[in-house]
């Protein structure tokens, strides 16, 4: 498939930033349009996408496969701040600001939108649609960061745990029809760790248990729910 087909086949191009952004721009002459003001890529898993503190040109929403924003620290330890399913903006502060103060890389392998910053901060001030939609994005992403970071301070590992299969499994199943609760779960225990800030080994304790309790079992990047009312219980924070 040629990347320049992703937007015509991509299940995201009328819900949410890419259906809003798109669908204005259908609505704008040629004329006035910016010169590839859409640029697609693709990346292998592992491989570095964005840099913190490096300027990128552009503003990247993950159009297929799974990515993470991540902080790295100055001694190699990392604490992964978001997982990035397609139609993700990589960051909703990125359109106003220019250095990124996170680092992102692909999980999986990925392919990417890159919309030329200039042109869609011009659409952002200038059409209620898309500014709507940037808003609705900013305030979703201080949402979900507030949630996690009581969760991080105030939760057990088993709450924290089952805290994020949960907020991961509600985000799968919005992109896609899930059949007898099996959900696909690219991460490694080692992404699970440096989501919830504890060790690999704590993590693999922690999913053993919960796979000898028959609730969930994470295996060759499935994760197949048991006994979802029970998982709910231990990671819902109402």
């Amino acid at each position: 498939m040629k990347l320049a087909s992703l937007c015509v086949t991509c299940p995201n191009n009328k819900s949410g930033f890419c259906g809003t952004l798109l669908g204005s721009a259908s609505e704008i002459p040629n004329a006035r349009r910016q010169p590839g003001w859409q640029r697609f890529t693709a990346a292998r898993a592992g491989e570095q996408i964005v840099a913190r503190d490096q300027v990128p040109d552009d503003i990247f929403v993950l159009c297929r496969g799974w990515a993470f924003r991540y902080f790295q620290l100055s001694d190699g330890r990392r604490q992964i701040l978001k997982f990035l399913l397609p139609g993700d903006l990589f960051s909703s502060a990125a359109i106003f600001e220019e250095t990124p103060h996170f680092s992102v890389k692909a999980l999986t392998g990925v392919q990417i939108n890159g919309f030329a910053r200039s042109e869609l901060r011009t659409r952002c001030f200038a059409e209620p649609a898309v500014q709507s939609t940037v808003g609705q994005t900013c305030v979703a992403e201080a949402r979900d960061a507030a949630e996690f970071l009581a969760v991080l301070g105030q939760c057990s590992a088993e709450q924290r745990i089952a805290y994020l299969l949960l907020h991961l499994m509600r985000r799968i199943a919005a992109g896609q029809v899930i059949r007898e609760q099996r959900y696909p779960f690219p991460l490694r225990q080692q992404h699970i760790a440096d989501t919830v800030g504890l060790t690999s080994v704590h993590v693999s304790r922690v999913l053993g248990l919960f796979r000898d309790r028959r609730i969930v079992v994470l295996s060759e990047g499935v994760l197949e729910v048991f006994n979802l009312p029970e998982l709910e219980r231990i990671g819902s924070l109402k």
